[in-house]
């Protein structure tokens, strides 16, 4: 069963940006004398970048969120340059698949617009129809709004399309959402069920194995729709041996 679209998480996800983000942090609370854990990073991934600016000054860092946000976005913004962008595996090949196959995807990140058009624009005309970033949306992930509003843009149902996400908190938003949600693990790990289907890489997926992965989702979320019972399940966790 084909996806109306497939929405696609950024930091992580496509680009591993994460530990430039996580050295962002550390740079600037060692500018200011705080105490940074690592463990303090990797909590947060997949979150809002204003709430990553509320807890880094109430770590010490004397700046206003707003000046702690655009600052981490301004550093990792100058490690990112065009064809050198740190691609996770599989990813930028199945977006480009995904085109071709004319199969709509949107961009949806908690990262500022700015940001998100550095990858955006690495696709050319191969990308995304939608880019919908940390700023377009009130609340953050893991509230829905963001996965919501590209589906909306997209004039689509959130439940006939795929979300793709490397984190805890954004896969709990795009289940929220209703999109048949893929957790691809990375840096932090994701409990087993918490997405439609659990992968720890997307090397070696091209669109018809996620068509197969997804598929038993999507026709349940179909079902739905259609005001039938769910005759099949809707979580189907595999591995990354499984994704091969």
């Amino acid at each position: 069963m084909l996806p109306d679209a497939v929405l696609w998480d950024m930091d992580g996800t496509i680009i591993d940006t994460e530990p430039i983000w996580q050295e962002s942090q550390v740079v600037l609370t060692a500018r200011y004398g705080a105490e940074w854990t690592h463990q303090d990073g990797l909590s947060l991934v997949g979150s809002g970048l204003e709430r990553s600016g509320e807890i880094l000054r109430d770590k010490g860092v004397d700046m206003g969120v707003e000046e702690i946000v655009q600052w981490m976005t301004d550093y990792v913004v100058e490690r990112l340059h065009g064809d050198d962008l740190p691609w996770r595996p599989g990813a930028r090949e199945l977006v480009e698949e995904l085109h071709d196959r004319g199969i709509p995807t949107a961009l949806v990140t908690m990262s500022r617009r700015a940001m998100a058009l550095v990858t955006a624009e690495a696709f050319g005309a191969r990308g995304f129809r939608v880019v919908v970033a940390g700023d377009d949306v009130d609340r953050p992930k893991p509230h829905p709004d963001a996965y919501l509003a590209a589906a909306a843009q997209l004039g689509v149902e959130p439940t006939a399309c795929i979300a793709i996400e490397d984190s805890a908190t954004g896969v709990a938003s795009a289940r929220a959402s209703g999109a048949v949600t893929v957790a691809v693990e990375h840096i932090v790990p994701i409990a087993e069920g918490a997405g439609d289907v659990h992968l720890t890489t997307l090397g070696g997926v091209d669109v018809d194995r996620l068509l197969e992965l997804t598929g038993p989702a999507l026709s349940a979320r179909a079902a739905e729709r259609q005001g039938g019972p769910a005759s099949v399940p809707t979580s189907a966790p595999v591995t990354e041996g499984d994704a091969r």
